[in-house]
């Protein structure tokens, strides 16, 4: 009995037509994978272009990338002596002469109408003291002489309670003076001995470009 199963299997499995329903189903099985596969692929390309697409629309709109566009500094101050996040000398502080050390100001942009110069001391206890305040100065200045003004600039009131400039004078341990640079698209309207504050509050929205210069001081 099972020899002539067996026999019937071989004499089945050997008939064309069913061999051809056979290939005929592993065809049609292996055109649907493909297809699922390709639709799949499809699928995921479109997904992948949407997000992007998404990102570049709402991920970081316009305004935003304009804005970080803005932040990046190309003008430089600088000063023959002392380097950046380096020791300012003795001359230019309390302890010395105390005036101004000589300044450069490198790449300013060629729209800036007026450069505005803050130098001030974060470290001091309670607030940050205001040294130097100098505003409306000519937009094509290059370079500031020591113990002299800027070229047009307009100096405001420092902490020292009067305008001009004040050498750092830090009651102990070493402070930072942040020589800060600012170039404008305006000139400011300020009152005589204008102070920090009220030059900063008028500079808002009309800064082009920053730059900063770190000097280093204590008293020995």
């Amino acid at each position: 009995m099972v020899e002539r199963l067996v026999a019937n299997e071989k004499v089945a499995g050997s008939n064309p037509v069913h061999r051809s329903m056979r290939q005929t189903l592993n065809m049609q099985k292996a055109i649907l994978i493909l297809i699922v596969i390709i639709i799949a692929s499809i699928a995921i390309f479109l997904l992948a272009k949407n997000n992007k697409n998404n990102t570049i629309a709402t991920g970081v709109p316009e305004g935003k990338v304009e804005q970080k566009a803005d932040k990046i500094t190309a003008m430089k101050i600088t000063s023959l002596a002392f380097d950046h996040n380096a020791k300012i000398p003795s001359k230019y502080t309390c302890d010395g002469d105390n005036i101004n050390p000589p300044l450069e100001f490198v790449d300013v942009p060629e729209n800036a109408k007026s450069l505005v110069l803050i130098v001030d001391d974060p470290d001091a206890s309670g607030k940050t003291w205001v040294h130097w305040v100098v505003y409306s100065i000519n937009p094509e200045v290059t370079e500031v002489e020591e113990d002299s003004l800027p070229e047009g600039g307009t100096e405001g009131m420092t902490d020292f309670g009067k305008p001009g400039y004040g050498g750092p004078c830090p009651p102990s341990g070493t402070h930072r003076y942040f020589f800060k640079l600012y170039a404008l698209h305006t000139t400011l309207d300020l009152p005589k001995n204008a102070t920090k504050a009220m030059v900063e509050e008028k500079m808002e929205g009309h800064i082009i470009d920053k730059a900063e210069l770190i000097g280093l001081y204590n008293r020995e």
